[in-house]
């Protein structure tokens, strides 16, 4: 294991590179610690510029172990917010702890228990980069007019305002104008092919996330499954 870098080596590192997310399905037989970590150094073996990892005790065993930096993430169902990604201050906490070097937070506008400036500043005073998880335009450039490092699309085609298909290409045109507008932009959110990764790039994505067509071995057989059932 070698150290992570952080600050603005550790962006150069992520520039250009390949995040890969390693969350399994909740209950999925492959929803195990020892199973996350080794989606991890695979990932890390094949490359992978970083991994993003739920849940602070997974984090904790990751960075124990690997050589890239960790995207720390929490994931709560709460009752009153539709806000799922890292939405209390505690999560930060948890997450520093741990080792995470980036976390990323849900910035959409929503509803939400704690105010985004705030879990940015908690971000930033415990030495860790800000990830904001957005879903538009207006939520990208907000959250980078507030100083986050990054800005992903990750909830694009996730809220009520951008639901799309499953099957609905990545938001090529978000990525565009976040990049257009000076963010450092991760493309996340239905890239299943190389193709799509590289073409995030040529959008002017900073670095791209891929989950599920790396690590959720119950989407990729489905959607063979569903190519095979289709008519000839």
């Amino acid at each position: 294991m070698r150290p992570v870098a952080s600050g603005e080596a550790l962006l150069q590192d992520l520039q250009g590179g390949l995040i890969a997310s390693c969350q399994p399905l909740p209950g999925s037989p492959m929803d195990r610690d020892d199973i996350v970590l080794a989606m991890a150094l695979a990932a890390q073996a094949g490359g992978a510029s970083a991994v993003r990892i739920e849940g602070s005790s997974r984090v904790r065993l990751c960075a124990q172990t690997l050589g890239v930096p960790i995207i720390g993430i929490v994931k709560r169902d709460l009752a009153d917010s539709p806000v799922r990604i890292t939405p209390w201050l505690d999560d930060v906490q948890a997450l520093l702890q741990a080792g995470a070097a980036v976390i990323a937070v849900d910035a959409t506008r929503r509803a939400r228990p704690v105010p985004s400036r705030d879990l940015l500043a908690a971000i930033h005073g415990g030495g860790a980069l800000a990830m904001a998880d957005a879903s538009s335009r207006t939520d990208g450039l907000q959250a980078w007019q507030s100083g986050f490092d990054l800005v992903g699309t990750t909830l694009s085609g996730y809220t009520a305002e951008t639901a799309c298909a499953d099957d609905a290409e990545p938001d090529w045109d978000l990525i565009r104008v976040l990049r257009n507008h000076g963010c450092r932009v991760v493309a996340e959110g239905r890239i299943r092919e190389p193709r799509q990764a590289h073409k995030a790039l040529q959008f002017g994505a900073y670095a791209v996330t891929v989950g599920s067509a790396i690590t959720r071995i119950e989407h990729l057989t489905a959607w063979y499954v569903a190519a095979l059932a289709a008519p000839l």
